[in-house]
């Protein structure tokens, strides 16, 4: 690839082949359409629907539920595989729409392009469709207008570009026509090109097209979308993990209960029915649903949040992430411009505010020339402010503003005559203005500039004197001081014109002032950054904004120390990922990146195993936003297709929603490991009740079809209440959780197991109990059924913490959860006291002493866990 923007502009058209005066010729058009194609974003083949559905089953537990479906219809149990499949069905569902909503990024990246453009051919302007475009093809460029391919500028009037979709710079950026002749120079710095999607800002250009379609910047974005790997998040893999132990567990089960019960004599048909029975109650057919509804209302809490979840396994991803890429502009500040700190000659600082009681004339003049050489709009309707244009002098017109300078009142009293449009060569832009029987020109600019080519300057009293060389040294010294705080600085001076001399307008004038401007940190984001810091989150700014401005915003927020590194775009360029993966670490600041730049930083922060959540705004963030763990799209001034490749769209821009998402997702990912451990430690007391009952030779304590029934009532209501259980008390003070530790960690596999065999243990001793005072077979099972059954949703509210007291999260913070076994434990009755489902599930009526011990023993199963909290806690 040619570097066109070190090409003088006649090189460029004898290498395209072009008279940059006439055009191409239509006829040559056409033979080039045929030889590059249309100047569209060319997509790889999609799925289809069907394909996305049938790869839903693909995953081991999906497999195993519909085994167990088909287990289920042997053994005569058609209810329960009706609805293992209803399950199976409505999470495939679910997932491919889900698939098909994220695969529709590349469809909006085509979109991307300007309809229509102006090109010159055969010397005559035409209008034709953004996909005829061609290489070679002369555009014209007009204010308002989509740049419709990439291409090296031959002409530049007063030309500016907002490159912030594709380069992330937050001001639009002045064009020139000049040869550049800097060796991998960043995309945001060759000023004397033009990148399709990018919108022109002001003035009028002409260019000479060099790259279209995939070929182009955004092209090249969208094949880096196009071949990127759909990556899983901690959640999906592990789940994936968590159906491979379950599938494990479920032969086991079947196969020990099944070997032991025949070597205890029990009749061979009773033992299969019962294995069988057991392995379809091990498998939690109810946890795919109960995820996806607990992600689901996590979704719908974090709406509340201003944060919109596009992947409905994002939400909990959110919450083992120990670094967040942050973009600077409108996410950690206000992303407006806000002029902050004014300068006067000698030696004269005052903030913003301190200006509303400074009435000097210098000021007033200052504030005069800045709102007048000024092409921004501004006024008020019903009680709010309503601008527009460039961002530099709309926060030049609303500091005026501010301080009573009304900007169409003044130009209604001061009429502009005449004007020097602002030029990248001279750096300053001149207006002329009639001022009853005066005529003034104010010119604004880069200091260096400006103050070079003033002669003089006004005090604050409005007397004019004589500016030295010393004086100018003195002004530049201040500039570069307002600099390095982060300030972008403008000087303004004036001209008194004699006879309506419009020659030499900016020569010999007279210096009025600096005025600082910056995009503000927003107020609420620091607090929010205390939130990463207590819990073990690093926060990376990553900008397309200058070095000093970067730093000055990092180190107000505390977001950068003196240990600290910061790098550049050209930095990056000189380094691969290994090279960077070495000073990962020590980066907090990234200035001037380019699209490869954040893709590089995100893999090499995944590289070294950090779980990085990266946000954006443009075309330019998409592939790291696809590429790191989770993605956070701007909704406010976020592109299509960056939202399409994030996971996450703020609705806010705000950085305190991504804390305030970290949060919900640690919480969703505690309610998700809550619903494991209370539905695996349940099937663990049924399977361990049977399991002992066998092997000391006592009649089975359960028939198949109880242990079926038992399954849906204790797996479903208390399972969904738990997943929308509270924040824990030090959600937000725990360090990030280890990306490797899955769901079924080593103390959650020993707190099932606990639980479970606590569980079984109690319901053995009602059985004993039972068998001293009885010989019913039918009364002894539904005294084991009811105990167990009641066991388990007492259970559930042991579940509400893994390691805090009950008593400490309290019971009445979650009412659903009360209602959820107020509902289960009245089906639990049901099946006991109705005389038809009596006969179904071989149970019978308990009288009061019955109850009274089944009651106690299951009630027993809150004090005893919370001894075992206090016991394997206590160092904690």
């Amino acid at each position: 690839m040619k570097d066109f923007y070190r090409m003088k502009t006649e090189d460029v058209c004898k290498d395209m082949q072009v008279d940059p005066g006439n055009g191409l010729t239509n006829q040559e058009a056409k033979k080039r359409l045929e030889k590059y194609g249309p100047n569209e974003i060319a997509q790889k083949k999609r799925r289809t629907i069907w394909q996305m559905f049938f790869s839903q089953f693909t995953d081991f537990l999906i497999i195993i539920l519909l085994v167990a479906a088909v287990v289920s219809i042997i053994v005569g149990e058609g209810i329960d595989a009706v609805l293992i499949i209803i399950i199976v069905l409505l999470n495939a569902t679910l997932s491919t729409i889900q698939e098909s909503k994220a695969e529709k990024s590349l469809q909006l990246l085509k979109k991307m392009a300007a309809p229509m453009a102006k090109v010159i051919r055969d010397g005559v302007v035409q209008t034709i469709s953004s996909r005829e475009i061609v290489p070679g093809d002369v555009v014209l460029l007009e204010t308002g207008n989509y740049v419709p391919a990439d291409g090296r500028l031959i002409e530049a009037v007063n030309l500016s570009v907002s490159e912030a979709a594709l380069t992330g710079e937050s001001q639009p950026v002045d064009k020139t026509t000049d040869v550049i002749d800097k060796d991998k120079l960043p995309i945001g710095d060759r000023l004397n090109m033009v990148y399709s999607g990018t919108i022109v800002a002001k003035g009028r250009g002409k260019a000479i097209v060099t790259s279209t379609g995939n070929e182009t910047e955004l092209g090249k974005i969208a094949k880096m979308l196009s071949e990127m790997e759909e990556e899983e998040t901690p959640l999906q893999k592990n789940l994936e993990k968590l159906g491979k132990q379950i599938g494990v567990i479920i032969l086991a089960i079947c196969a020990i209960v099944f070997i032991v019960g025949i070597f205890e004599g029990n009749p061979l048909l009773e033992m299969f029915l019962t294995s069988v029975s057991l392995a379809v109650a091990a498998v939690p057919e109810g946890l795919p649903a109960v995820v996806t509804i607990v992600l689901a209302l996590g979704m719908y809490n974090m709406v509340k949040r201003n944060a919109v979840i596009r992947r409905l396994q994002a939400v909990e991803a959110l919450g083992s992430v120990n670094v967040i890429c942050s973009d600077k502009t409108g996410t950690l500040t206000k992303n407006e411009m806000t002029v902050v700190k004014y300068y006067l000659h000698p030696s004269i600082f005052f903030e913003h505010e301190q200006a509303k009681q400074n009435k000097s004339k210098s000021l007033q003049l200052l504030l005069t020339g800045a709102t007048l050489c000024n092409d921004s709009f501004i006024t008020m309707k019903d009680g709010n402010r309503i601008t527009s244009g460039d961002p530099t002098e709309i926060a030049l017109a609303v500091a005026a503003f501010d301080l009573g300078i009304e900007k169409a009142t003044l130009e209604e009293k001061m009429p502009r005559i005449h004007e020097i449009p602002f030029d990248s060569d001279r750096k300053m832009m001149t207006t002329i203005h009639k001022d009853q029987d005066k005529t003034l020109s104010f010119t604004k600019g880069a200091p260096d500039v400006v103050i070079r080519n003033c002669d003089r300057y006004m005090t604050e009293d409005g007397q004019i004197k004589k500016l030295t060389d010393h004086d100018k040294e003195l002004i530049l010294q201040h500039n570069t001081q307002m600099a390095q705080e982060g300030l972008r600085v403008l000087a303004v001076a004036f001209k008194e014109l004699q006879n309506n001399d419009f020659s030499n307008l900016e020569n010999d004038m007279i210096f009025l002032g600096l005025m600082g401007m910056i995009d503000p940190p927003r107020p609420e984001v620091k607090q929010a950054l205390e939130k990463c810091q207590t819990a073990g989150i690093r926060v990376i700014m990553i900008t397309g904004d200058h070095k000093v401005t970067a730093q000055t915003i990092a180190k107000e927020l505390n977001i950068l120390d003196s240990n600290d590194m910061v790098l550049t775009g050209s930095d990056l360029i000189e380094m691969d990922v290994d090279q960077l993966v070495q000073v990962v670490e020590k980066v907090k600041v990234y200035a001037r990146v380019s699209p490869n730049d954040k893709l590089k930083i995100v893999e090499a922060l995944k590289k070294i195993g950090r779980v990085v959540a990266m946000t954006g705004d443009g075309v330019n963030d998409a592939p790291a936003l696809k590429k790191s763990d989770i993605g956070v799209a701007m909704g406010i001034t976020g592109t299509d297709v960056s939202k399409d490749a994030s996971d996450m769209v703020l609705t806010d821009d705000n950085f305190a929603s991504i804390v305030a998402a970290v949060e919900e997702g640690r919480k969703i990912f505690d309610n998700i490991r809550k619903v494991v451990y209370y539905l695996l430690s349940c099937n663990i007391s049924e399977v361990a009740t049977i399991f002992i009952s066998i092997l000391l030779r006592l009649p089975l304590p359960l028939i198949p079809v109880q242990i079926l029934w038992m399954n849906l009532v204790t797996d479903g209501l208390p399972a969904l209440a738990l997943g929308v259980e509270p924040a824990e008390p030090d959600i937000m003070r725990r360090p990030p959780r280890d990306p490797k530790e899955g769901i079924m960690s080593k103390d959650v596999l020993t707190s099932i197991f606990i639980g479970g065999i606590l569980l079984s243990i109690l319901t053995l001793f009602v059985y004993g109990w039972a068998l001293m005072e009885h010989d019913q077979i039918e009364l002894l099972r539904t005294m084991v059924f009811f105990t167990l059954c009641t066991g388990q949703l007492m259970h559930a509210f042991n579940s509400k913490s893994l390691r805090f007291s009950l008593f400490k999260v309290g019971i009445k913070n979650n009412p659903k959860l009360i209602m959820a076994n107020l509902a289960s434990f009245g089906l639990l009755l049901a099946v006991i006291y109705v005389p038809g489902l009596q006969n179904v599930f071989g149970t019978t009526n308990l009288t009061g002493k019955q109850l009274i011990v089944s009651i106690f023993a299951a009630s027993m199963t809150i004090p005893l866990y919370e001894l075992v909290k206090v016991i394997r806690y206590r160092k904690k």
